[in-house]
């Protein structure tokens, strides 16, 4: 009794450390690296998570349409230890996001800077492993 008790711990434990690797993705699966974009718009959300946080945009196209973007960033704590604070990026926030376009060709991106108007950067920790140490 006291060994199948001893396995059962075991097991509980190696699944809570293997879950968060099922559960993320590479960079290569979702995000093509020869497909950089800049997008120039205003914050819509913010949404402070992990493994990855998110940020909203709307951009408006030479059309004049406006566009919605999501665009994943590095993990809350990440962004935090890189600079980040959650008033950073309230609704209404003009920013331009540097990274690279989901591979399906939707409006999702990987975002690598986050630029603000007056010229302030912060890095987004973009899961990139060509560029995830700048």
């Amino acid at each position: 009794m006291r060994g199948s008790r001893v396995v059962a711990i075991a097991a509980l434990a190696a699944s809570i450390y293997v879950a968060p690797a099922v559960a993320h993705h590479s960079f290569a699966a979702e995000f093509d690296e020869n497909k950089t974009v800049s997008l120039k718009g205003t914050v819509t959300e913010m949404k402070w998570a992990n493994p990855h946080a998110w940020i909203y945009i709307e951009v408006k196209g030479a059309d004049g349409k406006v566009v919605k973007w999501a665009c994943e960033t590095g993990g809350a704590n990440a962004l935090y230890r890189r600079g980040w604070r959650k008033e950073d990026l309230p609704a209404g926030t003009a920013i331009v996001i540097d990274g690279w376009q989901a591979r399906n060709g939707t409006n999702t991106a990987n975002a690598r800077s986050i630029t603000f108007p007056d010229g302030r950067r912060l890095f987004a920790g973009t899961s990139n492993p060509k560029d995830a140490g700048k």
